[in-house]
C-alpha cells in the first residue's frame, strides 16, 4: 500500500492578503509559516517517509524543503509542474473581493459550483485539465513507490480539485462532503493499486494548535 501525505504550503502574504495566487503568481511565505511547517514535520516524524514532491513554485517548494530537512530519512524532492497550483489567469494577484465584484458569475461557480469551474471568462485553466494531470502524476507515484509513504507539498485548488477526483466525490460535492482544505494541513490518502484511493484524513490542523480562518483555508 502506498500513503500519500498531501500537506498545502504555507501561508503566503497574498493568502493574509486573501489574494489570488495560481500557477504564476507567488508572494513570500509569512514567519509564522515557518513555526507551522516545523509542526507538520514533527507530526510527519514518524511516519516513514522515504519520498517527497513538491510543485516548483517557490511557495511550495519552500515548505517542502523545510519539512523534509526535519525527517528522518531525508528524503531527496522532486519537483514536478504536474502539481503547481490551477492557473488562475486574470484573477492572479487580485484580491477575492475584487475578483466577487468584477467578475461575479465565475466568483460565483468558484465558490459554490465547482462542478462548472472550466476558467472561462477569465483565462484560467478549470477543473478538468487540473485533474487530469494530477491524477496523472499521482497514479504514476503508486505505481512506481508501491508500499512506501510519500510526501506531496502543493497548493489549495489543485489538491482540493485532485485528491476529490482520487477519492471519487462528485464535483457539486466538494465543498459539502470535504470541506475546505488550510495552509499547512495534511490529508492522508492510501492505495494499493494506483486507481482506487481512500482516505484516512482530510485537511488535519490539530497539530498546529491555532484556528484557521479564511485566510488559512480554501
Amino acid at each position: 500500500m502506498t500513503t500519500f501525505y498531501f500537506v498545502r504550503h504555507g501561508q503566503t502574504e497574498w493568502n493574509l492578503e486573501k489574494r489570488f495566487q495560481g500557477a504564476h503568481g507567488d508572494s513570500p511565505l509569512l514567519k509564522t509559516s515557518f513555526e507551522d511547517m516545523d509542526k507538520v514535520a514533527a507530526f510527519l516524524k514518524e511516519k516513514g517517509i522515504s519520498r517527497a514532491f513538491s510543485s516548483p513554485l517557490p511557495r511550495a517548494q519552500k515548505t517542502a524543503e523545510t519539512i523534509v530537512d526535519k525527517l528522518p530519512k531525508r528524503p531527496k524532492l522532486s519537483l514536478h509542474s504536474n502539481i503547481v497550483e490551477v492557473g488562475l489567469g486574470d484573477w492572479e494577484g487580485q484580491k477575492k473581493e475584487d475578483v466577487a465584484r468584477d467578475y461575479p458569475e465565475a466568483y460565483d461557480t468558484y465558490r459554490n459550483h465547482l462542478e462548472k469551474f472550466e476558467g472561462e471568462g477569465f483565462n484560467g485553466e478549470g477543473y478538468t485539465r487540473a485533474v487530469r494531470r494530477f491524477r496523472r502524476f499521482i497514479e504514476q507515484v503508486a505505481v512506481d513507490y508501491p508500499d512506501e509513504s510519500v510526501l506531496v507539498v502543493a497548493h489549495g485548488l489543485i489538491l482540493t480539485f485532485g485528491m476529490s477526483n482520487l477519492l471519487d466525490v462528485k464535483r457539486e460535492d466538494i465543498r459539502s462532503k470535504l470541506g475546505g482544505l488550510s495552509n499547512t494541513s495534511t490529508t492522508t490518502i492510501q492505495t494499493n493499486d494506483g486507481k482506487d484511493f481512500q482516505l484516512v484524513e482530510w485537511n488535519q490542523t490539530d497539530y498546529l494548535d491555532k484556528a484557521q480562518d479564511a485566510s488559512t483555508t480554501i
